[in-house]
């Protein structure tokens, strides 16, 4: 074995259990990775510089082959279910011999990062993958120690990263060839079988969302960013609700676009990065994150390009409709320095409603924003995922992101309230998603809108305004904005079928009482009564 690179560390790979690689390239940096990824034939550059690469079959995360090792002090703390699937550790150590045999003789990309952007509550990562780009995306994706911390890095969990190895779901009582799993006791992480490169990230936001709670913390599947005047907002949502769009806002600085701790003392990244959607990405709507796709460093997923000039077609889905743009955080212009802002003064849950029911705005109560986050509402619509039919599919996912969050929702949901009260911060639910009418009769909400609401949220405004009481979810609702037609604000003024909307407003906040009954036990009679009103 050889060690290539100029940051080697004096923890070995012999240290982290690898056993005969053929080389070992450590910590590249940008120019490198991109010569070993071009000489592989695993990527092309794109016009402007950006590195254009494909995941195969898997072009998103792997739900169904999720696991976490059931094993040690950590299995009485994990919330086991339909979310967070368990697999033995005989298992587990079965996979883990097979992926350690898989890497041996093979070329190795080491990347030595931290999990978070606070010293005093980030964990040391250390990523170790056949792949250079993959070895690419997660530098720009986690915190990059300088580079005299290198040569003593000692990692305290690690990923073995092996994309190409298919594992025999028979052998092993797994769902497929695939398998994403997580063992807590060993700190280690096994992925196996799938090229999406989300997989990697989303497992360390996994071990922290296990870790932190039990120090006080709140970690949260949200983006962040920082007004002028100081004034931090944090924006809860699931995959294609627009956080990442929402909190790239030139009018306020970026402090993170995915995951965030919120301690006693601050909100801090847990990346050094963004993954940005992009498809049918817009220059005039997202002007930031439309820069990011033709820069160079940046890695972009699944995007069609023309062979021969090198050019973009972000509007081309048919690699993917989850196209992505990993690049690293200092990428977008109007950045926070160091990943930290202050305790926030608002928080956004958003949903992208595909049913036209949400108003485009509404202020929750403290019970109701509990509620709400529990619930951790958004609608699939035909397109996104194999099998959905014509109608659109509600979807509940605690926290805005069960798949990430090991404990129980409620430990996350109590700390959350916690925080709220501590903090007298104000909450608020935008609707992303549909007007005038369900998907395939309605239309999107224009991102002009959810911008003027925002800033009519984050800056008082709204605060002041004239309020109604949504009749289906008891919320309150502003009447007027600037630049935003009042009956925009009214959405069963936007139907064409009155009847029709109150219809399909029943039927929605029938799915909401129906998915909060598991959770009824662990909260207040308060929280419970801040759902729709029967």
């Amino acid at each position: 074995m050889m060690n290539c690179g100029k940051y080697v560390s004096s923890f070995d790979l012999k240290k982290s259990g690898i056993k005969n690689p053929h080389n070992a390239y450590w910590n590249l940096g940008v120019e490198e990775l991109y010569e070993h990824t071009i000489k592989l034939g695993t990527g092309v550059i794109g016009k402007g510089g950006a590195l254009i690469v494909e995941t195969g079959q898997h072009t998103g995360r792997s739900a169904n082959d999720k696991f976490m090792a059931k094993c040690g002090e950590s299995m009485e703390h994990i919330w086991w279910g339909k979310v967070n699937k368990s697999i033995t550790a005989e298992n587990f150590d079965k996979i883990e011999i097979l992926v350690r045999s898989h890497l041996e003789e093979k070329d190795l990309y080491v990347q030595d990062l931290y999990g978070g952007t606070d010293p005093a509550y980030r964990i040391n990562v250390r990523v170790i993958s056949n792949s250079p780009w993959h070895s690419l995306f997660i530098r720009n994706l986690l915190v990059r120690p300088e580079f005299a911390e290198l040569s003593e890095f000692i990692p305290e969990f690690t990923i073995l990263h092996a994309p190409e190895l298919l594992v025999d779901p028979k052998e092993h009582d797994l769902n497929s060839e695939t398998v994403v799993t997580i063992n807590l006791e060993k700190k280690l992480v096994l992925i196996a079988g799938t090229s999406y490169a989300g997989e990697m990230k989303k497992s360390v936001f996994s071990i922290l969302n296990y870790l932190l709670p039990a120090k006080g913390i709140m970690p949260m599947h949200c983006s962040a960013n920082i007004g002028e005047k100081g004034d931090t907002a944090i924006f809860f949502g699931l995959s294609g609700t627009g956080k990442t769009t929402l909190s790239a806002d030139p009018a306020r600085r970026l402090i993170g676009d995915d995951e965030h701790g919120w301690s006693d003392t601050s909100v801090f990244n847990f990346e050094g990065g963004c993954y940005a959607k992009v498809i049918r990405l817009s220059e005039e709507a997202e002007p930031e994150i439309y820069e990011t796709t033709r820069m160079f460093g940046t890695v972009l997923e699944n995007v069609v390009y023309d062979p021969e000039t090198r050019e973009l077609d972000l509007d081309d889905n048919s690699k993917a409709e989850n196209t992505r743009s990993a690049y690293p955080i200092t990428s977008i212009p109007n950045t926070t320095e160091g990943g930290v802002g202050g305790h926030p003064k608002n928080i956004i849950m958003l949903t992208a409603d595909a049913f036209g029911i949400m108003p485009p705005i509404a202020r929750l109560t403290p019970e109701q924003a509990m509620y709400h986050f529990l619930s951790g509402y958004t609608a699939k619509v035909a397109g996104t995922e194999k099998g959905l039919g014509k109608e659109p599919q509600a979807t509940f996912s605690s926290c805005f992101g069960a798949p990430f969050m090991p404990r129980h929702p409620a430990v996350y949901g109590n700390l959350l309230r916690e925080k709220i009260a501590r903090h007298e911060v104000t909450c608020w639910l935008v609707n992303t998603g549909w007007t005038g009418g369900v998907y395939g009769e309605g239309h999107r909400m224009p991102i002009k809108y959810t911008r003027a609401l925002l800033h009519g949220a984050l800056d008082g405004f709204l605060n002041n305004a004239e309020m109604r009481t949504d009749p289906n979810f008891g919320f309150e609702v502003p009447l007027t904005c600037p630049e935003v037609p009042s009956e925009v604000l009214d959405p069963r003024s936007t139907w064409k079928d009155s009847a029709a909307y109150d219809a399909k407003a029943a039927h929605l906040a029938g799915l909401f009482r129906d998915n909060f009954k598991e959770y009824e036990e662990y909260v207040s009679d308060a929280v419970k009564k801040a759902g729709p009103i029967i």
